[in-house]
């Protein structure tokens, strides 16, 4: 933690060593400081969506000032310091019920204005990959989970590997398209067990 809190800290002399690092630099600071200007200007929170969305964290700048392409020195970092932010289950156990992580998957509700808080968010994840066989509609985004668990089993450390990913997928990959759904709290404990299972599990259909 005092590593990423470190890097973050050094965040101004980061950026500017990434001043070639890739195809966004092409965009001049005035260019960028306007758009950012128009977003806030154009953007109306309202309910649950506050300004605060508009605010990206460190890691959000690098990959957006180096095209999603960071020097691998800097990505090594990140991505240790972001697997140091997992928390795992006090019961010590990293699988819940595929049912219910199934159901999960379908689901892209939450997160809007119209949602109230507190309300369990979906984890949408067939909008990014195909997960059961069954499954007609599915993003491709993502990689492909179909047979995920029959493929590579479900020991403790699969287990822990998948609950990291989904908790923060920056953490093998620093500019990852995958939301961080448990270190920004978008999906609780409960949650990202259920998706486990669905994944993991040999009665899930994932794995039939």
């Amino acid at each position: 933690m005092k590593k990423m809190f470190a890097l973050f800290a050094a965040f101004p002399l980061i950026l500017a060593s990434v001043a070639h690092a890739g195809p966004a630099d092409e965009v001049s600071p005035v260019a960028r400081a306007r758009a950012v200007e128009a977003m806030k200007r154009d953007f109306q929170a309202k309910g649950i969506a506050g300004e605060d969305r508009l605010v990206q964290d460190g890691l959000q700048a690098i990959c957006n000032r180096t095209g999603n392409h960071p020097p691998e020195y800097m990505a090594k970092q990140i991505e240790a310091d972001q697997l140091a932010t997992v928390k795992f289950p006090a019961d010590g156990k990293l699988m819940g019920d595929w049912k219910a992580g199934e159901s999960l998957a379908q689901s892209g509700r939450g997160m809007t204005w119209s949602d109230k808080a507190g309300i369990p968010n979906g984890g949408n994840c067939y909008n990014c990959h195909q997960i059961s066989p069954q499954e007609l509609s599915y993003g491709t985004i993502g990689p492909t989970l179909k047979s995920f668990g029959k493929l590579r089993g479900n020991s403790p450390e699969i287990q822990k590997y998948v609950y990291s990913k989904i908790s923060n997928a920056k953490a093998f990959n620093a500019c990852s398209d995958m939301p961080r759904f448990g270190q920004s709290g978008a999906l609780t404990e409960k949650q990202i067990k259920d998706l486990v299972a669905l994944l993991l599990d040999p009665a899930s259909p994932t794995n039939k």
